[in-house]
């Protein structure tokens, strides 16, 4: 497959050597890279770059990509890919892909760091397009998840996903830095370790109708814990957001009642 790949940096390096290996042709456009990946052509442009492309990835940041969208996807011959791997916003990826003509706009969420992973990572499309694009990227050994919904249903998926797994990371953290500072890092982790080997739905279930009820105490409890992680010299944004949001369920709770 000829493959357009619009922005050549590490990523857009991983991704060019990982195709070019699978045998497919590339062509690449990075205003700030004059040289080509070995065994790739560089375009002068993106819209030259896209012309004759069947697939073209854009693994540009997210701020550059209504300006390569607006570039590209007019001069694209029908039925062609557009891939937007940036993490643009649901509501960006709909509004691009709204503009995409006869080329098929395909919305696609990074799930893991390519860095560290590769051309393997994992990743999830949505749009029209989007199996040709799995296709594509099956050839280089990524496992790709079709989701329904057009453009920016993949990345919606992401951001949910993101609230989950990035908040809980946050809260590990600022919970074993505290363990280690009170001299109880050990028996932390474990505790930690018990909640996640749990049964998941009960888990979620109780999170979810346990902490409303018990908003009050639980806001106070955390706002005391708060000030007890101040005492051991520790951060502690995400024991504040929980009394916040806490304190805000107690709020609306009232409000209901009432």
């Amino acid at each position: 497959m000829k493959c357009a790949l619009i922005g050549l940096g590490e990523v857009g390096q991983i991704y060019a050597a990982a195709l070019l290996d699978a045998g497919h042709e590339i062509i690449g456009y990075d205003p700030f890279i004059t040289t080509a990946p070995p065994g790739a052509v560089l375009a002068q442009s993106a819209a030259e770059a896209a012309r004759e492309a069947d697939m073209v990835l854009v693994l540009t940041g997210a701020g550059a990509a209504p300006k390569v969208a607006e570039e590209c996807l007019p001069v694209m011959k029908p039925g062609a890919g557009y891939a937007d791997l940036t993490s643009s916003s649901p509501k960006t990826m709909e509004e691009l892909g709204s503009t995409a003509g006869e080329a098929n706009f395909i919305d696609v969420a990074i799930l893991g760091p390519v860095i560290a992973q590769g051309a393997k990572t994992p990743l999830m499309a949505s749009g029209r397009g989007a199996q040709d694009f799995a296709a594509l990227l099956h050839s280089v050994g990524a496992s790709v998840q079709i989701v329904d919904g057009g453009p920016g249903s993949a990345m919606a998926h992401k951001l949910l996903r993101s609230v989950f797994t990035k908040g809980l990371a946050s809260v590990v953290i600022e919970a074993v830095r505290a363990g280690a500072a009170a001299g109880l890092e050990p028996w932390i982790r474990e505790e930690i370790s018990k909640t996640l080997a749990g049964d998941g739905q009960a888990t979620i279930d109780r999170f979810l109708t346990g902490t409303a009820k018990h908003a009050v105490r639980r806001a106070a409890e955390m706002r005391s814990t708060g000030g007890y992680l101040e005492d051991l010299g520790v951060p502690h944004e995400m024991a504040d957001a929980s009394a916040s949001a806490m304190e805000r369920m107690a709020i609306d709770n009232r409000m209901t009642a009432g």
